[in-house]
């Protein structure tokens, strides 16, 4: 991956919680002999337009783990409602220290086999100066996805700007049966990465929750609904999230 002719400076930013409802310690869990927080920032690192890949935690197992390993770790407050709260406070701790950075990118700490391709993607969006936040989706295949509340679809302009994210199947096929809807137009999944502008971040971090964002628990509704543009681009590539102990198991063929 080529970062030379990228004019602006990235970093990647890893929040880690060890108090987590599902799976208390997850990010320390080992997976065939390297915790899941280690290769998360292992595959991170390979990305070429990332100047810096750091841990953002506000535990102390965490932080001494990262630090044993050799990884860059940083201690937050404990008492951020969000990832993207953790991600703001760490900026500004990095923007303290000196250190200066035009994006952000939230990188998820459950996804340990995140490619640095996907990373890439993301914040080569920002090439569009009108980016202000950058995310991928996946064309949906599957009725099981299509139909699964937890599968959050995405509805996207022809410049692939972000229009709407929902857990309902958008956009609606009207006229037709649900087993007709994935042959009469393309879906798309969301991919949970995030990357914005650091100016942008800052704010985002003080705005109330907004209506939409409350009824359907999803945060990125609160940008839309104050009129942050969101910008995608589309992954080939399917992540594999580690919300519970049953979904370890599940995983085969680990290198």
């Amino acid at each position: 991956m080529d970062s030379s002719d990228f004019p602006y400076s990235a970093a990647g930013i890893i929040p880690a919680r060890f108090a987590s409802t599902r799976f208390p310690g997850k990010p320390l869990v080992d997976i065939n002999g390297m915790s899941m927080i280690e290769r998360v920032y292992r595959r991170a690192s390979e990305c070429s337009l990332l100047k810096t890949v750091v841990v953002a935690t506000d535990d102390s197992r965490i932080f001494d783990h990262v630090s044993g390993f050799g990884g860059r770790v940083i201690m937050t407050s404990e008492h951020h409602p969000s990832g993207t709260d953790r991600i703001a406070e760490t900026i500004e701790i990095l923007q303290k220290a000196g250190e200066f950075y035009h994006i952000a990118v939230n990188i998820q700490g459950d996804e340990p086999f995140i490619r640095p391709e996907q990373i890439e993607k993301v914040v080569r969006l920002f090439d569009n100066p009108a980016t202000e936040i950058a995310t991928l989706v996946k064309v949906i295949a599957r009725n099981e996805d299509l139909f699964n509340p937890n599968v959050v679809k995405v509805s996207l302009a022809r410049d692939k700007r972000a229009l709407l994210f929902s857990r309902s199947t958008i956009p609606y096929i009207r006229g037709k049966n649900e087993e007709e809807w994935l042959n009469s137009s393309t879906f798309y999944k969301h991919i949970g990465i995030y990357a914005y502008l650091t100016e942008v971040l800052t704010k985002l971090a003080g705005l109330p929750m907004a209506p939409p964002e409350q009824a359907e628990s999803l945060e990125q509704l609160r940008w839309l609904w104050n009129g942050y543009s969101i910008y995608a681009d589309i992954t080939d590539f399917e992540t594999v999230g580690i919300d519970t102990p049953e979904d370890l198991s599940k995983l085969t063929n680990i290198s």
